[in-house]
């Protein structure tokens, strides 16, 4: 090793040792008092169009300048309950996940709006989507203003739709038979019917739609039960039969290059996709029925809130708002990145409305299908959901061991919380 390299080491090891990290990480602080920090996990092509967003807030001169901090998320979400009890360099807005917001506020992380929100009468739930609004709200008290609604849905191959499954789009509901049908006719050729993609949305989305319940006090977790054990067995029937992509599989490569003809993925991959010669549609998430009053799109949401201080400056405080109820009406360069604004002024705007993304909020029936899985303790179903993944579909495991597993997993997180 380079006596540089060993000097680093040491120094690096003497700085961690006496806790010193913001050398190596450094928490960012607002630059005046006249400004508002604002963390948000949005990086890459999000990161680029939210900076475009604050960017064209700022020229509007506030009073309070926003100053857009973009972390990983793994990063960002480690830092917050540090950052939070240490009552030190707390930014003064935050985005965090809606599914968040419960555990937080029973964790003392956060602060709500409702002393503010009599000043800014805008910010209502007359003027949001219903998911996205009323999940942030806990115990009666407004925790999360929403930025968006983030959906997994469903793009299909123009051609290979025509060929195996020419019927299937007449409603814009694809159904998991029709999928089978056009499966079984398209492997002949080395077709796949359809990709396995991210597992948590594609088994939540078709849970929903069984009439699964994630908890049934609120608490404990109701997830080893015969409503998830249908989910596995369909999926892995389709799987079996090699109607889906195999494991080993790229979902999206096979997609890219014509070999697929079902992709179910979020909203948010379309900008990537539309760089690639394919020729493709966007429809809704698999469904079991063809009936749209029973549809079920897996949704998120991507709110602001407020984390706690030990004491809320109120005037910045009321500034943050003015920019929540400015790009509340000024959300097109987010609608630009993929994603669907929580906005219903968005739904208005005529370039928006030619995005793809745009017939989830612009029907009614769609705007109804979304839903949210709002669980306090989703985060370790999640965690378990995307390490495990598909392993009962590719027999790498047993359904009841796959089951048994996710709900004692779960349930030990949560006794573990209520032992704390």
């Amino acid at each position: 090793m380079k006596k540089a390299q060993i000097f680093g080491a040491i120094i690096a090891s003497f700085f961690l040792s006496f806790g010193l990290t913001e050398v190596f990480n450094p928490v960012v602080h607002a630059d005046s008092n006249k400004e508002i920090v604002f963390w948000n996990p949005f990086t890459g092509p999000d990161g680029t169009s939210m900076q475009k967003l604050v960017n064209e807030y700022n020229k509007t001169n506030p009073e309070y300048k926003v100053k857009n901090v973009s972390l990983t998320e793994a990063d960002m979400y480690s830092k917050i309950p540090t950052i939070v009890n240490s009552k030190k360099g707390i930014p003064d807005l935050q985005i965090v996940h809606v599914e968040r917001i419960k555990d937080y506020v029973n964790n003392g992380l956060l602060d709500n709006y409702n002393p503010y929100l009599d000043d800014f009468s805008d910010i209502n739930k007359s003027n949001y989507v219903p998911e996205a609004w009323n999940n942030g709200a806990y115990k009666g008290k407004r925790y999360g203003v929403p930025l968006d609604i983030h959906t997994t849905f469903m793009y299909y191959n123009k051609a290979l739709v025509k060929k195996y499954a020419p019927h299937a789009l007449d409603d814009n509901i694809v159904t998991f038979d029709e999928i089978k049908a056009a499966g079984e006719k398209s492997q002949k050729d080395g077709i796949t019917g359809l990709g396995l993609t991210w597992w948590k949305p594609n088994f939540l989305s078709l849970y929903g739609q069984l009439g699964g319940q994630l908890t049934k006090d609120g608490k404990n977790p109701n997830l080893n039960n015969q409503t998830s054990r249908k989910v596995l067995q369909i999926y892995k029937g389709l799987y079996d039969k090699k109607i889906t992509s195999q494991d080993g599989q790229d979902p999206m490569q096979l997609f890219l290059t014509n070999k697929e003809i079902f992709f179910p993925e979020g909203i948010w991959m379309n900008n990537q996709i539309k760089e690639s010669d394919v020729k493709y549609g966007v429809t809704n998430a698999a469904q079991l029925s063809d009936d749209p009053d029973k549809m079920v799109n897996w949704s998120s949401s991507h709110q602001f809130v407020l984390l706690k201080q030990p004491k809320r400056d109120k005037a910045k405080t009321e500034a943050t708002l003015k920019f929540l109820s400015w790009v509340r009406t000024n959300s097109l360069e987010w609608a630009k990145a993929g994603q669907n604004p929580a906005t219903l002024a968005i739904t208005k705007d005529k370039e928006y409305r030619k995005m793809q993304q745009s017939f989830l909020l612009t029907d009614k029936t769609e705007q109804e299908s979304l839903k949210i899985f709002n669980y306090r303790y989703n985060g370790y179903l999640a965690d378990y959901l995307d390490r495990y993944a598909y392993d009962s579909v590719f027999g790498k495991t047993s359904i009841s061991s796959y089951l048994n597993k996710l709900q004692n997993t779960v349930q030990d997180e949560v006794d573990a919380q209520m032992t704390d």
